[in-house]
């Protein structure tokens, strides 16, 4: 049996980083006046100096996982996703997301989806409590064929407050929290296994089915903006395509994970079903894992009374890099 690789299904994620860096390179200008810009391109979120506030800007969207609710026929918890997609690229730089808009494009309008994915989104607006203050919706037949949801979101904070990972030390602790399952990425790939080896009504040793499985929204960790008032924090990184590679976003030191979290059956069922290598595994999915705190080792303990379920994963080292344990994730 031939093993799977993301590559393989049709994602390339080195090609990707090869491309956003070409389109980046020609990102130069800056705009004159105040508000102005913060940092640099490549991070969780954009930021804008506006007084003794900072503003940040993400956009994110559902991705093929809209696919796996065109083959479910249920559209009812994609918004969730598309507003998790976003608000999680906020909170882990410690902003409140605050406003969101939406965008749809789609080959031909359906009433009865569109109701269904309003649902979402305003289930997901709920849940990270924020103002949807529009959006904007496209019918490009012969450009777009099925529905692609998007989004992007607006976030504040005060100077001061922001966290963007430049703490982050060797000797600091790495704090896992679970993800509610595959999230929003890696569904090209886990697709793709489905699709070749079983069917999206085939059942789970848990009694779900992998179509239920794969449409589990995306956890929304409204908890951080409260964890980090509490406790000291260096760093937070929301797992997301490329897995334990985000972590890279946020430091030129390594990340050793020595204690994963335990992937649910899910992960475990793509992997085997599709003979893909645990590399090729957490360098594409969460694996169980959706969101994590980097800490001092003073900070240990309130995080993991603030944060239930929470534990500790790993630990920052001086040696550039993803780490599971031996292997390196690249």
């Amino acid at each position: 049996m031939s093993s799977h690789s993301y590559r393989d299904a049709g994602v390339d994620i080195d090609l990707e980083t090869t491309a956003i860096k070409s389109l980046i390179k020609n990102l130069t200008f800056r705009r004159t006046g105040l508000p102005r810009m913060m940092g640099t391109v490549g991070h969780f979120a954009g930021l804008m100096e506006f007084g003794e506030y900072v503003l940040a800007l993400t956009t994110d969207g559902v991705g093929t996982k809209m696919l796996v609710a065109d083959r479910m026929e249920d559209w009812t918890t994609v918004g969730i996703d598309c507003i998790a997609m976003n608000a999680n690229d906020l909170y882990v730089m410690n902003f409140e997301p605050v406003a969101f808009v939406d965008y749809i494009a789609t080959d031909r309008l359906s009433v009865e989806k569109m109701a269904q994915i309003g649902v979402g989104l305003n289930e997901g607006a709920r849940q990270a409590n924020i103002d949807i203050v529009g959006g904007e919706t496209a019918t490009l037949k012969g450009l777009v064929n099925g529905l692609d949801l998007a989004g992007t979101c607006l976030g504040i904070a005060k100077k001061g407050h922001v966290i963007t990972g430049e703490k982050v030390k060797p000797g600091d602790t790495i704090i896992g929290v679970a993800s509610s399952g595959i999230h929003s990425n890696g569904l090209t790939l886990a697709r793709r296994v489905v699709e070749e080896h079983a069917n999206y009504r085939t059942r789970l040793s848990n009694g779900r089915t992998l179509g239920e499985e794969l449409l589990t929204p995306t956890r929304i960790y409204h908890e951080t903006l409260r964890v980090a008032e509490r406790c000291t924090v260096h760093g937070m990184c929301h797992v997301t395509g490329g897995g334990l590679l985000n972590f890279k976003r946020l430091s030129t030191y390594g990340f050793h994970f020595t204690d994963p979290v335990k992937p649910p059956e899910i992960f475990s069922w793509i992997q085997m079903t599709g003979t893909i290598s645990t590399v090729e595994m957490y360098r594409t999915f969460n694996m169980g894992m959706g969101y994590a705190y980097i800490v001092p080792e003073s900070s240990v303990a309130c995080v993991l009374q603030e944060v239930i379920g929470a534990k500790v994963v790993g630990q920052i080292i001086k040696e550039p890099g993803a780490w599971l344990g031996d292997l390196e994730i690249t």
